[in-house]
């Protein structure tokens, strides 16, 4: 028979309805020693973490609201949405508008075909996604760039705290299918970066519902 420690709970929602308080007595199995124990970040799991950080702060200043994907979302290839509202500068009617990302983020300098950044889409699942044009909200591919050195990743100081280099987006929609069975070589342009003045240029096209095509390699 297990043994159980026992905990108070009570459930109180909070002043405003979106907090949850436990109290009261709970039943929880008690752990038994030497059982498993979290393990730290993997270098892939910081570089993943490092780049919904990186989408975070560029949607909050410019004063998007963006969230973590679900489930089921992750299933189809979006792992963050934001919503933007307007109006935008030269834009469209619409006020509201909303996108769907697909967030990677990759070790060392990228390579150079024309004006793009190259970069190799693994799963050809979420790259058949991201080029639908059945899709009513938006979907793009944002790629961070991070160093070699993994200690340049992430600095603090009383002066800034900065997250090191940056992210490019591209939309997929419209782009060829793919024979190839494991992965997509796909070009980020170099004038997009993924910051703030580049996501409120996406907000201001998709208020306009212009489609964001993809163009592939541009000389």
């Amino acid at each position: 028979m297990k043994r159980h420690r026992v905990f108070d709970h009570r459930i109180d929602h909070g002043r405003f309805g979106n907090e949850l308080r436990l109290y009261g007595p709970m039943l929880r199995p008690e752990k038994k020693l030497g059982g498993s124990r979290m393990k730290p970040l993997t270098s892939q799991n910081i570089e993943s973490e490092l780049s919904y950080a990186y989408i975070h702060a560029i949607a909050s200043r410019a004063g998007a609201g963006c969230r973590i994907g679900t489930r089921h979302e992750d299933n189809t290839g979006v792992d963050a949405a934001i919503t933007g509202w307007g109006p935008f500068p030269n834009g469209g009617y619409r006020t509201e508008v909303d996108l769907k990302i697909q967030l990677k983020a990759t070790i060392g300098d990228p390579t150079k075909v024309g004006s793009c950044w190259s970069y190799s889409l693994k799963g050809i699942g979420q790259y058949d996604d991201l080029r639908a044009e059945t899709v009513s909200v938006p979907r793009i591919l944002v790629v961070l760039f991070l160093p070699n050195d993994d200690t340049e990743w992430l600095k603090h100081s009383e002066d800034a705290l900065s997250l090191q280099k940056c992210a490019y987006w591209v939309s997929l929609r419209g782009a060829e299918a793919s024979d190839n069975k494991t992965a997509q070589q796909v070009y980020l342009p170099t004038a997009q970066k993924f910051d703030v003045d580049g996501l409120k240029e996406i907000f201001r096209r998709i208020s306009k519902n212009e489609h964001l095509i993809y163009e592939g390699a541009v000389k």
